[in-house]
């Protein structure tokens, strides 16, 4: 018996299908949008698979990587199908206000379990808090793109606000990780001091 195949060749041309079957070309603001929301959670999962990572974390990233698979289906569906043209029927499904309070509250309890301080931080320290800081940027640039089809389409601001608490969400993590393993923050100097 055959497997199926991995591969198809429809998007030979440059172009992939939306949900819903629709033609897009793959460098449309929309799918560099969900494309960098998978990017993203790839990063997430790096974080995931450290011998580092303590098991409360790997159930915060289990949870989050189910949401941005929850967004990344909805950033793949065109929002100007008549189907779905009413921005009231775009919710994003599985991600509520609730998820946005629920961030916040871990953010809180990291903030609380490191010292603190009053300089910028550079990225680095300990291995997991490094890949922890360029899941941050890959997370603040997933913003980027939404924000860039959100110029031309509607995006739901619910998805653009859970984005902004997850990057703040990565820095502490980071943070956190740094003052787990020991590991003196390096911070920001300004020039001539």
């Amino acid at each position: 018996m055959k497997k199926s195949l991995l591969y198809t060749g429809t998007g030979d041309q440059g172009q992939t299908s939306l949900v819903g079957g629709q033609r897009i070309a793959k460098n449309s603001p929309r799918l560099e949008a969900y494309g960098t929301v998978d990017e993203f959670s790839s990063f997430l999962g790096i974080i995931h698979a450290s011998t580092q990572c303590d098991s409360e974390t790997k159930g915060q990233l289990a949870e989050i990587q189910n949401e941005l698979f929850n967004i990344g289906c909805y950033l793949a569906t065109d929002s100007s199908d008549t189907s779905s043209s009413d921005e009231t029927n775009q919710a994003v499904y599985g991600l509520t206000e609730t998820d946005i309070t629920r961030l916040e509250g871990w953010i809180d309890a990291l903030d609380e379990r490191v010292p603190t301080i009053r300089s910028f931080v550079l990225p680095g320290g300990s291995e997991i808090a490094a890949h922890t800081h360029v899941a941050r940027t890959v997370c603040r640039r997933a913003e980027r793109r939404i924000l860039t089809l959100a110029a031309e389409e509607f995006v739901s601001p619910l998805v653009i606000r859970y984005f902004n608490r997850l990057s703040d969400y990565l820095f502490i993590l980071a943070r956190y990780y740094n003052f787990l393993t020991g590991i003196e923050e390096v911070t920001w100097r300004q020039p001539g001091k």
